[in-house]
């Protein structure tokens, strides 16, 4: 257990990616199995404990400690198992700190009247607060150190000595191994074969682009060898129907099948196709894509009835096809596979699949213009468009050159900070989580902010840490571990927001919400009163749903 908490003390730390790579790399080449199967699968989100739930570790430590000294400390901190960490109080003479897999396989198979004793007979058997503080984190499966699945995956791949290994390939045999991987560290130190992929209803690693810019870009490539289509507001996802088992996957490999029973159940002829996840309704020249808040009422359920599946209605807009019965056909050229995916589209007869549209055009600037000013309908629910060589292959990753994005310029308002609330692993200690609001007209006549949004990026370390001040120093109002900060016409702090796009919302106050919110220039400028009006994105909202 020491080996991994050091580990995940050096990842909370530790910014560069490739630094963090090392880490991770250099930990699974000296660690042996078990403990390092174990720890890969808590970096990868794929090690849960159903019976270990926070409250247990709440129960507990207000057992040892007085309570409300316990939340006052866990006010400050921010983060549960950090500040459990900190204040738990040792008791002389207990057991030896267990191992990883020791802990492992006892909280696997306890029941939950006996996870909190081996909470408590853990914690007491640890001296430092690091120790303490990984074990928590493992257990509650919120490990925050900025390691994403594939990044985990790719170092891995990196501690293969003997031979070269790529993460698409861990990628695509991910869905066939089981924790704690001992036949994949067996093959990476070359003493064993590779384990077979070959399991009916696997993930394939997709394909994803580069962004394109387009000084440089432009005048490198002949319009001639692309083709453009627009990239949709929806969730990347790859759906399978092989041997006959049928998945849907995210783009990093995570298993949604339970949550869209009725997009899984539309692909009856075996293939892989990757595609767009959206909310498609039947219009009267074909399908309609409703907006991104339509979608989001299907995603990250556990389960969902009939009701829900009639009014939100899953399908798929296919970008591409990876497999069609038995065929591999990711080594073809785009311009065969998308034949192959418009026929196998078209035998499914289904209104939950379609595809996704070409965009004719002739050379680059036509392509600026259609970008810029899409026609009326789905286009407007884009993020902006896709470039896609002819003659490529579907490679795994972000090759450079075959496909490019090219998004949107995003949308700019300047609003008022309103609220702050404390963020979470290394800015547990910050106000980093913003919510900020534009004016509009109270109903006595004055004017009055409406909170229109929140974000918790697009700032530097440095603002991270004059915006805290800032709050800390102009806070009015409390809320556990929220603020509420002075916002007045002469008196507040206006930020500079970018956002994807603009659609109506019931849940929110101002009756709009923003797609993916961040702060885009911090206007220690500008005056407050200067910001701008809810009726700006009122009129921002109307032109987008072409009014």
């Amino acid at each position: 257990m020491r080996a991994f908490a050091e580990l995940l003390d050096r990842l909370s730390l530790t910014a560069s990616r490739n630094a963090k790579l090392r880490l991770v790399r250099d930990y699974l080449r000296e660690t042996p199995d078990p403990d390092r199967g174990w720890a890969l699968a808590a970096l990868t989100g794929d090690l849960s404990f159903s019976a270990a739930k926070p409250a247990f570790i709440r129960k507990a430590v207000e057992a040892r400690m007085d309570p409300q000294l316990f939340w006052w400390s866990y006010d400050y901190v921010g983060d549960l198992a950090e500040t459990v960490a900190l204040v738990w109080p040792r008791r002389p003479g207990a057991n030896r700190e267990p191992e990883l897999s020791e802990v492992v396989e006892a909280l696997r198979t306890a029941t939950r009247p006996e996870v909190q004793r081996l909470i408590e007979g853990w914690l007491d058997a640890m001296d430092e607060p690091r120790e303490r503080w990984a074990l928590l984190k493992l257990v509650t499966g919120g490990l925050r150190v900025g390691m994403t699945a594939r990044l985990a995956k790719r170092a891995a791949a990196e501690m293969a000595e003997t031979t070269r290994v790529e993460p698409a390939e861990i990628e695509e045999l991910w869905h066939a191994l089981h924790a704690p991987y001992e036949d994949l560290f067996a093959w990476l130190e070359g003493r064993s074969e590779k384990p077979s992929s070959d399991n009916p209803g696997r993930f394939r690693p997709v394909m994803l682009a580069q962004a394109i810019d387009e000084a440089v870009d432009f005048a490198k490539l002949d319009p001639a060898g692309y083709a453009a289509e627009w990239k949709w507001d929806g969730i990347r996802v790859q759906l399978v129907h092989e041997g006959g088992v049928r998945r849907l996957y995210t783009r990093t490999g995570d298993d949604i099948s339970r949550t869209f029973p009725d997009l899984v159940d539309a692909l009856f002829e075996e293939g892989v196709i990757d595609g767009e996840l959206l909310v498609l309704r039947a219009g009267p020249t074909g399908n309609q894509v409703a907006s991104f808040a339509d979608l989001q009422q299907r995603l990250n359920r556990k389960a969902v009835d009939a009701k829900l599946m009639a009014r939100y209605p899953a399908g798929l807009r296919a970008y591409d096809i990876l497999a069609e019965g038995r065929d591999d056909t990711r080594t073809l050229s785009f311009a065969e596979r998308r034949k192959r995916l418009e026929a196998f589209v078209a035998r499914q007869a289904s209104p939950r699949i379609d595809l996704s549209p070409l965009q004719p055009f002739a050379s680059w600037p036509e392509l600026a213009g259609l970008r810029a000013d899409p026609p009326p309908g789905d286009p407007q629910v884009a993020e902006g468009i896709m470039l896609k060589r002819w003659d490529s292959p579907y490679e795994a990753g972000r090759p450079k050159g075959p496909w490019f994005k090219w998004k949107r310029d995003p949308f700019l308002i300047d609003a008022v900070l309103m609220y702050a609330q404390r963020g979470h692993g290394k800015r547990s200690s910050f106000y980093s989580d913003y919510t900020f609001g534009t004016w509009t007209e109270g109903e006595d006549g004055q004017r009055v902010l409406t909170p229109v949004g929140k974000a918790y990026f697009g700032f530097t370390d440095e603002e991270l840490k004059a915006i805290d001040k800032y709050v800390r120093d102009n806070t009015v109002e409390r809320f556990g571990p929220v603020r509420s900060v002075r916002a007045e016409p002469n008196h507040g702090l206006v930020f500079e927001v970018a956002f994807e796009g603009l659609q109506r919302s019931g849940r929110h106050r101002s009756g709009v919400a923003m797609r993916f919110p961040r702060i885009s220039r911090i206007r220690w400028d500008k005056p407050p009163g200067e910001a701008d009006e809810l009726v700006t994105l009122e009129r921002m909202l109307a032109q987008m749903e072409g009014r």
